[in-house]
This record gives C-alpha cells, structure tokens and sequence, in this order.
C-alpha cells in the first residue's frame, strides 16, 4: 500500500542554498555531459523526503554516473515521471507559472524543447530560483531569457507503508 506525504520544503531549500554554487560529492557533477539543472533539481527533491523510484528506465532514481534513471538528470524525462508518477517517488502536475510555491520546479524552453530547469526557492517578491548550469541561488526568473516556461507543482511524494 502507498502512502502520500507532503515534502519538507524547509529542507529541500537548505539544500539548494548550500549546493547552489558548489557540487554534493555524493552525486555526480553532470555540467560537461550535458548539464547539471535537473540532477540539481532532483537532489532538492530528494532533500525534502522524496523516496527514489527504482523502476527500470522509467522511475527517478541516482545511484551512480552510470545507474541513474534517465528522469533524474533529464529535463523532459523529469517533467514525464513527476506529471505522470503514480507509484513510489514524487509526484506533480503541471500549473500555470503564476501559480509557483517554493519546492515547485520551472522549465524553460525555446520553440524546439524544453531545455533547462529551475528549483523554485520563494515567491514573496516574483519568482525566485536556484539552479545549476548557471549556478545561482534565489535569482529572479525575470532575469532568464526564454520562450516557454512551464511549472511543476511538487504535490508531494508516495512510499510503501
């Protein structure tokens, strides 16, 4: 049986501020293969409480470089996972951009994909972020140049009881 829970924004936001311009040596640093904005993205997550989802190819996981799943440190297999994730792990949906809360993620995009995304730590005074890939720590989202931008509202996470 799966139990939901609500995710420990708190923490998750610690944890973007202290790793926000320095690599956790417990994860591999993704900058030169490709970046690193969406494995920073999931270890903020998993900061907060999440459990990992060991499903083969389609869960959301990190173990090594080598045995991860691709949602972990891709931004559309993130997006998929977290919009779709009906077992173990976290979950989400999408909302409007004007409807971000911190622990919530931003994905920009240009007219071909979604390319980058943005761990979401206040929204007191517009939308203020922490990334990798561009390493910054409550930053203003209107100082991003993009053409699309999209909102995963993290609604929390599941695990078995």
């Amino acid at each position: 049986m799966l139990y939901e829970y609500k995710l420990d924004i708190n923490a998750q936001i610690s944890y973007a501020r202290q790793w926000a311009f320095r690599r956790n040596p417990a994860f591999t640093d993704f900058e030169e293969l490709g970046g690193d904005c969406t494995n920073f993205v999931s270890q903020c997550i998993y900061a907060g409480g999440a459990v990992m989802n060991y499903t083969p190819d389609l869960g959301w996981y990190y173990i090594s470089q080598g045995n991860r799943a691709a949602a972990w440190t891709g931004v559309e297999y993130f997006y998929s996972f977290m919009v779709n994730n009906n077992e173990q792990g976290p979950f989400a949906q999408e909302v409007g951009i004007s409807r971000a809360r911190p622990g919530d993620v931003i994905q920009l995009g240009n007219s071909r994909r979604f390319y980058h995304s943005l761990f979401v730590v206040d929204t007191s005074d517009g939308i203020r972020i922490a990334s990798h890939s561009n390493d910054a720590f409550s930053k203003p989202l209107s100082d991003y140049t993009y053409d699309h931008a999209r909102c995963i509202h993290i609604i929390g996470a599941r695990k078995q009881t």
